[in-house]
């Protein structure tokens, strides 16, 4: 039986209590993103991530990260949410949010074996790469699923709901 969402998505400070006694056996896999509309991409990356080590922590963008990085108008889904849905993956075990406009001081806390991100990274522009590999870990940029992305999803969305005659501006449930 998988862990309930609320023991896997926590603090950094709860995150480094709980990755300590799993540090000894190595296999801390790390990687962060926005993932504001998760998609088929988005999972198997993570799935792949997970893959290459015992445990997978996710670093998650806030929402003020978020909307720095990608424009005023996102997130669409709230960093609760967010954390929620990825905790509720079984290849996750952990995710933490960070503020800041990259993760590098997320990483040198959490200090992983492994580092993965994104094919659209190349390896010597990953935030944290020295870090890892001062330390003798792996840093890796998986090759993207082909066809997914959350602008080009939110993009459908909009088109779609024009094509159908519907109003695009925000709902309100």
């Amino acid at each position: 039986m998988f862990p309930p969402t609320r023991h896997k998505a926590l603090p950094l400070e709860e995150l480094l209590a709980r990755l300590e006694p799993l540090r000894a056996a190595g296999g801390i896999v790390f990687t962060n993103g926005c993932f504001d509309l998760l998609h088929a991409g988005h999972v198997d990356l993570l799935e792949r991530a997970r893959a290459l080590g015992r445990v997978l922590v996710v670093g998650l963008n806030s929402d003020a990260s978020v909307s720095g990085l990608k424009g005023s108008s996102r997130p669409v889904t709230p960093f609760a949410d967010r954390a929620r849905v990825l905790a509720g993956l079984a290849c996750v075990d952990f995710v933490t949010g960070f503020d800041r406009p990259t993760p590098l001081e997320l990483i040198e806390a959490v200090r992983p074996d492994v580092l993965v991100k994104g094919g659209d990274w190349p390896v010597e522009s990953i935030v944290g790469r020295q870090s890892v590999q001062a330390r003798g870990g792996l840093v890796l940029s998986l090759p993207l699923l082909p066809g997914y992305s959350t602008t080009s999803l939110i993009e459908r969305i909009l088109a779609l709901a024009g094509h159908a005659g519907l109003d695009a501006s925000p709902c309100r449930d």
